[in-house]
């Protein structure tokens, strides 16, 4: 199986906070949103202001906010799929091909949103792991600490994937967005102001509360070089 030509994240989110969280999204990382397309325009776009597009939004009926991926490859014909944990993701066509760079602010910090990370629970820690690492043909690397392992993103691609092993058990595997700076105080404070919350630091990551839609961490990874 050829790996993907680009990785899409979908946040989807239900009515009540689909509006109110596109906003916040679109103040995040500077980018427009794309006119509705779908049968009841439920699908937007986050437009970058170089590059293509990577962030999406679906409006869902129902059930909580989340994070899905989409797995583009050349000619594929739109497949809805499930991982063995249960994270639904879409394999898709597409001819996206050029990465954005990160957003520079005013402060001259630059930050962008550039990984999902896979929140997995610990009975299908191993399987989930092989999966990913064969969906996409890259290569499973350790991810620094023993929760984490990490798939060898090529330069192009505008999204990392994280895996995250969970403590406890049961449960769907889901996901969620994080983002790189320069400077990941500067970017906590610039999310405060936007109307984000601290809901939990650790030495690597923190944990934000969006004023809608699915939590997400800062982290303490640099953006990577510009895309040439």
């Amino acid at each position: 199986m050829d790996g993907p030509t680009w990785l899409t994240a979908f946040l989807d989110l239900p009515a009540g906070e689909h509006d109110a969280a596109v906003d916040f999204w679109c103040s995040v990382t500077g980018y427009a949103v794309s006119a509705p397309r779908g049968e009841q325009g439920e699908f937007v776009s986050l437009l970058p202001t170089s590059g293509d597009a990577y962030l999406r939004v679906q409006r869902i009926r129902s059930g909580d906010p989340g994070v899905h991926v989409d797995v583009h490859r050349s000619d594929q014909t739109f497949e809805p799929r499930r991982s063995p944990g249960g994270l639904p993701f879409c394999l898709v066509g597409g001819t996206e091909s050029a990465r954005p760079a990160p957003a520079t602010w005013p402060d001259g910090n630059r930050s962008v949103v550039d990984q999902v990370c896979l929140d997995i629970p610990p009975e299908v820690w191993d399987q989930e792991c092989r999966f990913w690492a064969d969906l996409t043909g890259w290569e499973l690397l350790d991810g620094g600490r023993p929760e984490f392992r990490r798939l060898r993103t090529p330069q192009d691609q505008p999204l990392n994937i994280l895996l995250q092993r969970l403590d406890d058990p049961g449960g769907p595997v889901r996901a969620h967005l994080d983002l790189s700076a320069d400077d990941r105080d500067a970017e906590i404070r610039r999310h405060e102001q936007l109307g984000a919350r601290v809901a939990r630091a650790f030495e690597g990551w923190t944990v934000m509360t969006p004023p809608a839609g699915p939590a997400y961490c800062i982290t303490g990874r640099v953006p990577r070089a510009e895309p040439t």
